[in-house]
């Protein structure tokens, strides 16, 4: 890497010359400039942006932190936020937290070095310890689901889709096309995207006058594995469904194969419906019914948002729902 000592050589002035004009600062004749600024253009001298962030206390930089790096639900969010950050010459950095809250814990301890302007923070599971652990970093911050905080909630904004909505649409959908016994293939009750989404689907069947069969309520962990060895063993066990409402797309992946190992044809034997839209819903056999998510779009406003506060230090919060949109394909079949 370049210095400014390389600099000094190559000109023979003082590295305090060559700070000077390179800052633009204090007095530097005109000829030293022009010699120095030349050097810096022949060596190829990059200032040291950290260095820069100290000085001015700007990074320039947003964290994106994501629970899952290998869920596609994120693929779009990402592209949506780094392509709208890179609009006002700031730069993405991804933070993961592995689905852990100890995990997501350590990553906000850590960004009280301030070495990002402002936090877009994903969770599966927001709490009053982790609103103020986010609070504690001093940062703007976007969470990208609702969270209403007992105490004060000015210093985030949430930025989200419908999840209650988008569970009631996919079950929905099973209800119109004529099944009674659709199972609810989810994660942790006890996470808020789990509870979100089950109560979207207990809504629709009781506007159906259908009860909630606790025996249909299936739990995973939102991955494609854990869907399919939960699915699985619920039809060895004698469980029994006509359609089923998959929490993701990778759920909805894994009970597919887990229905062609047992020999069940989809959709004739069991329809599936998931929830996000993502490319994998075209590369399956049947391509999967799916309710898409918008992710894209709270990428896009979850940037935004943060930049708004960064630049104009707003400190009042905002919130912004999207909804979401029923994608009609192969996966589920018209009872008679």
């Amino acid at each position: 890497m370049v210095t400014i000592y390389d600099i000094s050589k190559k000109t023979g002035l003082s590295a305090s010359t060559v700070v000077r004009a390179l800052n633009g600062t204090g007095y530097c004749s005109q000829s030293a400039k022009a010699a120095i600024l030349n050097a810096a253009q022949e060596l190829g001298y990059v200032p040291h942006q950290a260095a820069k962030a100290l000085k001015s206390n700007i990074t320039q930089k947003v964290m994106l932190c994501i629970p899952d790096i290998m869920n596609p639900y994120y693929f779009a969010m990402i592209q949506g936020v780094t392509q709208t950050l890179e609009r006002y010459g700031y730069n993405i950095i991804l933070g993961y937290t592995m689905h852990s809250p100890k995990k997501e814990l350590e990553v906000l301890e850590s960004l009280k070095g301030r070495y990002v302007d402002g936090l877009i923070f994903g969770s599966f599971d927001y709490t009053p310890s982790l609103i103020h652990a986010i609070q504690s970093t001093g940062l703007p911050t976007v969470i990208t689901s609702l969270y209403e905080y007992s105490q004060n909630q000015d210093f985030y904004d949430c930025v989200y889709i419908n999840q209650p909505r988008a569970a009631w649409i996919a079950t929905e959908h099973c209800l119109e096309n004529g099944h009674t016994r659709i199972a609810f293939l989810g994660g942790d009750v006890k996470e808020q995207n789990t509870r979100e989404r089950l109560e979207g689907y207990s809504k629709a069947l009781e506007e159906a006058s259908l009860s909630v069969d606790k025996s249909l309520v299936i739990n995973a962990d939102f991955t494609r594995e854990g869907a399919y060895h939960a699915f699985h063993s619920f039809i060895k066990h004698g469980g029994q469904c006509t359609a089923v409402v998959a929490c993701n797309d990778l759920m909805g992946v894994g009970c597919m194969n887990a229905c062609r190992e047992l020999g069940l044809d989809i959709p004739h034997d069991i329809s599936i419906i998931s929830l996000d839209n993502t490319d994998y819903c075209l590369c399956t056999n049947p391509a999967m019914t799916s309710v898409d998510m918008m992710q894209g779009q709270v990428g896009e406003e979850a940037a935004r948002c943060i930049m708004n506060r960064i630049l104009e230090k707003r400190n009042f919060q905002k919130n912004t729902a999207f909804s979401p949109m029923l994608i009609v394909r192969n996966s589920v079949r018209k009872i008679d």
